[in-house]
């Protein structure tokens, strides 16, 4: 992993990693790590971008606080030709944890301290819609000779695999280090490129959670062995999904929210018996 990539105004890319390494009940993972995103405006009061990473998440599956959001951006300085950032909308900070911890562990019985959390690549990439923004609003400075200086932004984009040989190795130490009973894969690309790896399954069955729920249903509980540990592994949509954000399919979050609807009413009727 690498902390020499920039974000726009100077703030580097950090790891983003589970910190309370005590036992936990479940084990999480996702795909990459977010970051902490701002609206710029311009000196004139005008906004310029709504939503612009800027800073790595000050821990994984950031639930978007806005006073950490604020104490974050605060720290940015930017020339003050430029304007300033502060904080977006309210749904553009943390939504995937919000999604994670409402509509995922809650269903499931567990609160977010129950889990210890993993993403295949615990660093920041830029998606398709911030590549967009940083070439609209940010490069032209780079571009134009106006005295400003500012970085280039070297993030890479999001890549098509996040998970070589060695960090497999790595998330499986993870997980037995967590202790956890249970795996919960966020999305297809847990399935595809982290238990496709670790777990021998008959024919080559399900590549992806389309394939999955056809075979077994949406939240089934499966046990499979890993590095000789028997875990329930349960594949769910990735939380962008939940909420909504882009990328998104109304079909999953539907899926989704029936399967939630579901579990509190087998909840509700446990609670009575």
């Amino acid at each position: 992993m690498s902390n020499v990539y920039q974000f726009p105004f100077g703030e580097y890319v950090r790891p983003v990693v589970q910190e309370d390494r005590t036992p936990k009940k479940v084990f999480v993972l996702g795909v990459y790590a977010s970051a902490v995103h701002a609206k710029w405006v311009d000196k004139n009061g005008k906004q310029v971008c709504p939503s612009l990473a800027v800073a790595s998440e000050p821990r994984i599956f950031w639930d978007g606080n806005n006073e950490e959001a604020q104490a974050i951006i605060d720290k940015i300085k930017i020339p003050s030709e430029l304007g300033h950032l502060e904080l977006p909308d309210e749904n553009l900070n943390g939504p995937s944890a919000r999604a994670l911890e409402n509509e995922i562990l809650a269903p499931l019985g567990f609160k977010r301290e129950d889990a210890w959390l993993c993403d295949l690549l615990p660093e920041s990439r830029l998606n398709p819609k911030q590549v967009y923004a940083i070439w609209k609003n940010y490069k032209p400075y780079l571009d134009e000779d106006k005295g400003i200086e500012l970085n280039n932004v070297t993030i890479p984009a999001v890549p098509d695999t996040f998970c070589d040989k060695e960090r497999v190795e790595e998330i499986t130490k993870e997980l037995l280090e967590s202790q956890a009973e249970w795996l919960i894969l966020l999305g297809d690309k847990p399935i595809k490129q982290y238990l496709k790896k670790v777990v021998k399954m008959t024919n080559d069955i399900w590549n992806n959670l389309k394939e999955c729920v056809e075979i077994n249903g949406y939240g089934t509980i499966i046990e499979m062995e890993i590095a000789g540990k028997m875990i329930k592994v349960v594949p769910m949509v990735h939380p962008h999904h939940i909420i909504p954000v882009e990328p998104y399919s109304p079909q999953w979050h539907d899926t989704h929210m029936k399967w939630v609807a579901e579990r509190k009413k087998d909840i509700n009727k446990n609670k009575t018996e």
